[in-house]
This record gives C-alpha cells, structure tokens and sequence, in this order.
C-alpha cells in the first residue's frame, strides 16, 4: 500500500537554509519520522514528493528507511504535485494495482500509527476519502465584510489532519477532474469533495500537529519527550512490526522521478 508524502513546499514560514522537511527532531529528519509512522501503520512504499532538484537533501535523509522510498519531483502548487505523486503510483508496476493509497503531508512526523491504521480501515471498509480530525479547542469568531465579529459554534468544527485515506481510483479521477476544470483545493479531501465524492472522518490526534514554524518544532519536542515517557517513540512503533529489525541497513540511493518543465 502507497503513501504520497508532500515534502515539495518551499517552508518560507519556517526559514532556514535546507528545505523544513529534512529538518532534524531528536537527531532524525521530520521527513524520515513520518515515513515511519505510515510504515508503522501499515504502508509498505513511500512516495516522497520532493522540490525540484532536492535530491541531495532526501536521499540521506531517507536512507535508512524501514519501506521502500521513490522520489519525485513536485510541482507550483501541493495539489499538483500529489498529482504527480498519483502519477508516479501508475507508473510503478509493484504498486499499479493498489486500491488504497495515503496522502500525508511529511511535517507531521508525530501521527500516531493507531491513526494511520484507522485511516486504512476507514478506506478498506468502503469509505472512498477520509481524513482523521480533532475537535478545535479555541473560541473561534467570524469577521464579516462590515468588520463585525460573530460567534461560531465550535462544537460542529473539526481540524483535519493528515494522512488522509482514498481509494487510489476515486482520488486519481478526482485530480484529473480538478486539474481540467481549474479547480485549486488545500488539500485532498477537498480536491475529491469538489468532483462530487462523499468524505468521512475519523478521529485523530493532537500529537499530529503540522510543524509551520520553529515555534511547532519546540512544541514538537515537547510531545516527542512524552511520548518517548510512555515507550511509543515512533521508531519503537516501526520496530513493534518488525520484531527483529534490531537495526535497518541502509538503502541505496533511492530513484528520483523528474517532472516535467
């Protein structure tokens, strides 16, 4: 089973002088912790969608991961560059047949494995795009074009997160059809929402936080301290299915798929 890991954005919140993705949390790559948590939750290859020429950051990054790892060259917007991601799915012919695929975005490298496993399940028992969600906690008001501030009932929001779960058919189509009618969506759930698709949540997890600043890589390792407290550090979930993985050798340089200019 696929999971499409967008790791193409350029980070201009985030600064820093190597793309946010590659960026180090407790001695590892963010990006190398979220392709173990989709390993740890039942994903078997990795498509990391990278910037254009970012190899050279990813590929040492990536090379000691537990599955499989393709790289593929991104495009302007995240939309398209899943896009591609879809695309270099079909092409492979070890993963051409998969029903269901992932898409997860590689800053949020704390999901737990029980949330990617339910998002699998979601997809398995019939559901065709499901994305987890939380509660949002804060007091939440809408300005209207007049400047006024009105009440919205927080009780009926949820935040989506990632990964988010699909039938690799319905999610394929889905882009295809928003790429011909110019539609841009923030995410993927939106994208098969707009072709006219059912979606379903499931519940997430506030460990799953989307790492945007280096503020969200303190509060990151915050989580990552507590967690590792209670004996769930996400490379002890690999190692839980991999019970004599006592060390991963690493890979070769993993393949590189150029986009299109």
């Amino acid at each position: 089973m696929p999971a499409v890991i967008v790791a193409a954005g350029r980070g201009v919140r985030f600064g820093g002088p190597v793309p946010k993705p590659v960026t180090t949390l407790a001695g590892k790559a963010v990006v190398a912790m979220s392709v173990e948590a989709m390993a740890a939750g039942g994903c078997t290859h990795a498509i990391v969608v990278i910037p254009r020429n970012g190899e050279h950051h990813f590929q040492p990054a990536l090379a000691a991961s537990p599955i499989p790892i393709t790289l593929v060259e991104g495009d302007e917007t995240r939309q398209a560059s899943v896009h591609q991601g879809l695309k270099a799915i079909r092409r492979n012919p070890a993963l051409a047949g998969a029903v269901v695929v992932l898409v997860h975005d590689a800053v949020r490298p704390l999901v737990p494995a029980t949330v990617v496993a339910r998002v699998i399940r979601s997809i398995r028992d019939g559901a065709v795009a499901v994305a987890p969600a939380i509660p949002v906690a804060d007091s939440i008001r809408e300005e209207t074009p007049e400047g006024r501030l009105t009440i919205v009932d927080r009780d009926r929001l949820r935040a989506i997160q990632t990964p988010q779960g699909f039938n690799l058919d319905v999610l394929e189509a889905s882009h295809d059809y928003a790429a011909e009618q110019g539609i841009e969506c923030t995410d993927d759930l939106s994208v098969c929402e707009a072709a006219g698709h059912p979606v379903a949540i499931v519940k997430g997890a506030m460990t799953a936080l989307k790492i945007t600043s280096a503020t969200d890589l303190d509060l990151a390792h915050a989580f990552l301290k507590l967690r590792a407290g209670m004996g769930r550090h996400s490379f002890r979930r690999v190692l839980r299915h991999r019970p004599f993985a006592w060390f991963v050798k690493p890979r070769d340089d993993a393949e590189v798929i150029r986009s299109p200019r």
